[in-house]
């Protein structure tokens, strides 16, 4: 009786063999470059406050385009804008809005390096925030900002990377940079 090892190999065989072979491979060069991708550590507080202080004036503009333009909600340099109505990212032209318009919102946040220029209200405060950094998935989701608020928001920490590691940490921070200028986060 010939053992597994000893009997011919078919054609069909190989086949399915070369088949799985290439799923594996495939499934850990995709899982390889999400751990790559998706880094779970957060930037430096140092780095975040430098990459502000270098691109201030860009930083300045998109919030003052963000305020003069109140029907807007999010810009997102790949999805779109969000409006007060829409709900959703659109393209422009969907949501009436001047595509030179969101194209020099693009411009300026690449040029800081961040992906998306939101608003949002918190206890009678207008907060506009650049996402600066995000990880993780579904409820689960930690994000790294830099925001600009008409109030001093309560829950402040003197250091972001203290922050991150206490284990007792609130939910949402602030940590002053200058001015009405803050970074925030959340875990």
């Amino acid at each position: 009786m010939l053992g597994f090892w000893d009997a011919p190999l078919k054609g069909r065989t190989i086949l399915k063999a070369g088949i799985i072979l290439l799923g594996l491979l495939v499934v850990a060069v995709g899982a390889l470059w999400a751990f790559m991708s998706f880094s779970m550590k957060p930037p430096q507080e140092k780095k975040l406050i430098e990459n502000f202080q270098a691109h201030h004036a860009a930083y300045e503009r998109v919030r003052d385009m963000l305020l003069a333009d109140q029907q807007v909600k999010a810009v997102y340099t790949g999805a779109g804008v969000e409006t007060t109505i829409s709900g959703l990212p659109h393209k422009p032209a969907e949501v009436s809005f001047p595509i030179s318009r969101y194209n020099e919102y693009v411009a300026l946040l690449k040029g800081i390096g961040s992906g998306a220029v939101f608003r949002y209200d918190e206890q009678n405060a207008q907060i506009i925030c650049f996402n600066a950094w995000g990880a993780g998935w579904g409820a689960d989701t930690r994000h790294v900002g830099v925001c600009s608020t008409d109030h001093k928001p309560t829950s402040q920490v003197a250091s972001l990377d203290d922050y991150y590691r206490d284990p007792k940490r609130p939910r949402n921070v602030f940590r002053h940079i200058e001015g009405t200028w803050y970074l925030r986060a959340d875990w």
